[in-house]
């Protein structure tokens, strides 16, 4: 059984075989786990997606999550995976999914939890932070973590679901150590201090070490988008 985040992001989107537009793909790791869907992933980096394209990921286009290159009511469903927190102005974003998203369609997007730590779990997470000397990730959409159900309702989506897992990050390697401090959200964090947290780390993580991850999973669906922005953009 695949117990990874992305497994369970996909999840609800496996049955969808039209359109999957993939919201700051990065690069692309979902693109293997929905092979019978038309996927379409969007990122506004060109190195993350000339990395999807090495790894045979596609298509990928690059364009800002504000400007989606899809025709209104093109989309069967939208992915984001851990980029709601981090994109802006994010009720322009949302209305970009809106519009792009057919009447009923899915959107799926995994954030990070603000809850879920054991007491353990939380002490390892400020050993990371305390190596990386931050107090925290300074998200620009704080509110699009915990309370993600809450803003997608106010931009109109129904919400479907919204549930909590816990994770178990692997942490026993200095290439996994590597892999989460350059993932975390630290924007003014300089390269000397990440490498002197890589090795610090390093040297703390030891075979078996495993590192909480609460995340939230909600899944919501679209309502018709009214106005006149049908077929304004060209499709990708």
């Amino acid at each position: 059984m695949d117990e990874s985040p992305y497994a369970w992001l996909a999840e609800p989107l496996r049955p969808v075989t039209g359109t999957v537009l993939d919201l700051a793909c990065g690069s692309a790791p979902l693109r293997a786990r929905l092979p019978d869907a038309r996927w379409i992933g969007v990122d506004a980096s060109a190195g993350e997606l000339a990395a999807a394209a090495r790894l045979g990921r596609g298509p990928v286009v690059r364009a800002d999550a504000t400007a989606l290159p899809l025709r209104s009511a093109s989309a069967d469903a939208v992915c984001a995976s851990m980029c709601l927190p981090v994109l802006t102005p994010l009720p322009q974003v949302l209305g970009e999914v809106r519009r792009v998203l057919r009447p009923g369609g899915t959107l799926a997007a995994l954030v990070p939890a603000q809850s879920g730590l054991s007491a353990s779990g939380a002490l390892a997470w400020a050993r990371v932070m305390y190596a990386l000397r931050a107090m925290r990730q300074p998200w620009p959409n704080p509110r699009a973590r915990d309370g993600l159900a809450e803003l997608l309702r106010g931009a109109g989506f129904r919400v479907r679901s919204d549930q909590r897992r816990v994770f178990a990050l692997r942490l026993d390697t200095p290439d996994a150590v590597a892999l989460l401090v350059d993932g975390l959200y630290l924007p003014r964090l300089s390269k000397r201090r990440a490498q002197a947290a890589k090795q610090a780390l390093a040297a703390w993580a030891s075979s078996g070490r495993r590192l909480e991850l609460p995340l939230r999973r909600v899944v919501a669906e679209s309502f018709a988008v009214s106005g006149g922005r049908e077929g304004d953009r060209p499709r990708a």
